[in-house]
């Protein structure tokens, strides 16, 4: 008897649409990061992209508990001396909501080539509207809290 290994040719990915409008952002971001690497997949293989297409709207009403809204800080370097820069919650939400989520999910998926190709499946979008509609995507429910 041997392990079942599946090909590319087994791999059938569906699409699924999240609407983030009231969602926590980590809840949102742990179900979008468990469907792009396939773990919701009974074929799930660790060492192959398995994973479906996500697509978020309505970024730019995702929420976060608490004070963390007020207290989370966005940093990236520059690469030059003194090239630190930090950008609050409350300004990158203002200013470009789908980088906050896209964030908070490729944080989730694994620091790999694997990982940077699941991340290109997920899209993200500031309103309700998305050029997707041909793939006929899923609605995605996430669990209720």
């Amino acid at each position: 008897m041997s392990t079942y290994i599946p090909s590319s040719h087994d791999i059938t990915r569906k699409w699924y649409v999240v609407d983030a409008s009231g969602k926590t952002l980590g809840r949102l971001a742990t179900e979008a990061a468990s469907v792009l690497s396939g773990k919701r997949s009974p074929k799930y293989t660790p060492f192959l992209d398995m994973g479906d297409h996500v697509i978020v709207i309505n970024a730019a009403k995702v929420t976060l508990t608490g004070l963390k809204s007020e207290k989370k800080v966005y940093r990236r370097y520059t690469g030059f001396p003194g090239g630190l820069r930090e950008e609050s919650f409350v300004r990158l939400i203002a200013r470009r909501p789908e980088k906050v989520v896209e964030e908070a999910v490729k944080g989730m998926l694994p620091k790999t080539k694997l990982g940077r190709q699941m991340a290109t499946k997920l899209k993200v979008y500031r309103g309700e509207e998305h050029p997707h509609q041909a793939q006929q995507p899923e609605a995605l429910t996430l669990a209720a809290r």
